[in-house]
Parts: C-alpha cells; sequence; structure tokens
C-alpha cells in the first residue's frame, strides 16, 4: 500500500432477534435486538490531506454513492469537527456489503472511517465522545465502535456487550430486491401501540433460547410482500440451519449452522439465485482486533467488553438506564 494510507474493514452485523416495542414521542420506534458481527466486511482505504482539503469519498466499485451523498462524508465531517483537524482526509471505499439488505454496511462503513481517521491522525476518544459521534451519524453505528454480540434498545443506538457465544458457521443469501428501511417501519406501525408492549428478549443475561423465542417482528410485514424471503428462511432451516431468520428489515436472510459442510451445501443451493456468502460470526476480540479500535480510544477505557465505559455487560433491570456508551456522559 502507498506511504500514508491504512487499510481498515468495516464488518457486517446481523440480528439474531429484533423486537418492535411501540411507538416513541419522538416518531421513532422503540425496538430491542440483539446485534452480531459477521466477517463480510467492506474494505475502508484513507489518508490524510493537506489542509483546505476537505473530504474525499470514492467509491471506485461501485455498490454505493461517493461524496457528499455517503454516510462516510457525513461521520468524517463530524469527526473532524470534535477533534478541530484541519487538514482533509481521502477515502476509497471497496464495497462487499449490499446497500438496503439488513447488514447495516453504511454504519459499519462511517464507523470505520471515524477509527480509521482517529488512527491517521494520531488521536484518541473518551467511549463517551465515540457514542456520541455514533448516535449522530446514525442509530446503529454506535454498536460498530462495540462489535461481537450485543443488546441495541431504544432506537438501536444504545449498546450494551453481551457475552459471545461460540462462533458458528453464517451462510447469508440476498436476493436482487432492496427494501427501504423506512417503508418497513412503516408496514409495520400499524403493528405498533402506544404504550409500549413488554419486550421478550430479557435484559439481563440472555439465554440462548430468549433469542429464537423473540425471533424479529420485521418478518411479519415484510414476509408477505417480499414471499421469497420466506422461503429462503424455510430452506436454510431444512437444508440444516441451527437457526435462520431476516437480519433487520431485510433483504438479507441468515442461517447459521454448527458445521462447515452443511453450511457450504446450503450456500450452494442459492448461489445461482441470489448473493451469498459463507462465513462465521465474529466475536468481539477479533473484532476489535481488526479494527485496531484498542489504539483509539483514550488511555484507561476498557476495551473487555464486560464492564467498561462501554456499559456493563448486564445493564440492569432498565437496558436504557444511562452507561456512558449507551447516552450517558453527553
Amino acid at each position: 500500500m502507498p506511504a500514508g494510507w491504512i487499510s481498515l474493514p468495516a464488518f457486517a452485523k446481523i440480528n439474531l432477534a429484533l423486537e418492535l416495542l411501540g411507538c416513541r414521542s419522538d416518531a421513532y420506534t422503540e425496538l430491542r435486538t440483539v446485534y452480531q458481527t459477521v466477517t463480510l466486511h467492506d474494505r475502508l482505504r484513507m489518508r490524510l490531506a493537506p489542509a483546505g482539503a476537505g473530504i474525499v469519498v470514492h467509491v471506485p466499485g461501485g455498490g454505493a454513492p461517493a461524496g457528499r451523498a455517503n454516510l462516510i462524508y457525513f461521520a468524517l465531517a463530524s469527526a473532524r469537527r470534535a477533534l478541530g483537524l484541519r487538514r482533509g482526509v481521502e477515502v476509497a471505499l471497496e464495497k462487499n456489503i449490499s446497500e438496503a439488505s439488513g447488514l447495516g454496511g453504511g454504519s459499519s462503513d462511517a464507523a470505520a472511517a471515524i477509527v480509521g481517521l482517529l488512527r491517521l491522525a494520531g488521536e484518541r476518544l473518551p467511549a463517551a465522545e465515540l457514542a456520541r459521534l455514533g448516535r449522530e451519524t446514525g442509530a446503529d453505528v454506535a454498536y460498530f465502535f462495540l462489535g461481537g454480540r450485543a443488546l441495541g434498545v431504544g432506537r438501536g443506538d444504545e449498546v450494551y456487550p453481551l457475552e459471545d457465544g461460540e462462533a458458528e458457521w453464517v451462510v447469508l443469501v440476498t436476493p436482487s430486491l432492496a427494501i427501504s428501511t423506512r417503508k418497513a417501519y412503516r408496514w409495520a406501525a400499524a403493528r405498533l401501540t402506544l404504550p409500549r408492549r413488554p419486550a421478550i428478549i430479557p435484559p439481563r443475561r440472555l439465554p440462548p433460547d430468549a433469542l429464537w423465542t423473540a425471533g424479529n417482528d420485521f418478518e411479519a410485514v415484510v414476509f408477505p410482500r417480499f414471499p421469497e424471503l420466506a422461503r429462503i428462511k424455510r430452506a436454510l432451516l431444512r437444508a440444516g440451519a441451527r437457526r435462520a431468520g431476516l437480519s433487520g428489515s431485510g433483504s438479507t436472510v441468515f442461517g447459521l449452522f454448527a458445521r462447515r459442510a452443511a453450511a457450504e451445501w446450503a450456500a450452494a443451493l442459492w448461489a445461482r439465485r441470489a448473493a451469498v456468502f459463507l462465513g462465521e460470526t465474529l466475536p468481539r476480540a477479533r473484532y476489535r482486533r481488526a479494527l485496531g479500535l484498542d489504539a483509539v480510544l483514550a488511555d484507561g477505557e476498557s476495551s473487555s467488553g464486560r464492564t467498561s465505559a462501554f456499559g456493563a455487560e448486564d445493564p440492569g433491570s432498565n437496558p436504557g438506564s444511562p452507561a456512558i456508551f449507551a447516552g450517558g456522559g453527553s
């Protein structure tokens, strides 16, 4: 790589469970979800530019908008203001995560760009400041400063680390259709009420069965409109997936497998009909090493993902209660 450039991954996520609990007074939807990073990733190459050069975002291979239309631009503009940085920054984005697929690609790109800028500038920020930048940029951007398995509450921007489960093989099947997140929430709105209904996903330790009891509430409104997604889920389960479901509001359906051979066979079934990725779930420690997060956290911040500035692993009976990464300290 040419001198002055750095390269870093931006990993995808799946939603192991997602509950839509009700309408909020601010017009957003109250939700509770369990995030999990996977090994599918975009790649960012970044370098600092002279003062006054501004922010340049290239997407040479397509797959996402360039320039100001990309969430990376907004994230870097916020980070430069926070740092008081006058130098410009140039980004070349290699897209592998499909847009509007429920895999968080745009949010992950934005988070990785902020981390990359901190690394280039030799700066560190407290976890609370990273959380603030994430919340300003997008609902699930804050999660990508944590990685691994995590509980998301509120709009999904309040995140709490959960204990990583055993690594599993994951098959992601993304047919050639795009589902607007805004439309999916509108479809779901008729099913939502005030006051909020009780959550199934528990706020404390997360028994494995709790994930699959909750499922993904978007399936009830997305599957009838896009029956191919329901067929993919059924096919993955028949192929031996331990669990399968819609990620986010779609259009990706994931399957989790204990054995690689079964995952490979399931992936081959759909290879000619959809974009298919075969990989693994990505635990927090590996995620943080790959992204270089420890190099940008202020001295003294823990990166263990248990009891740290990112919020306790057990957020207590109120998962929206203040933890620094969940919105406190701002």
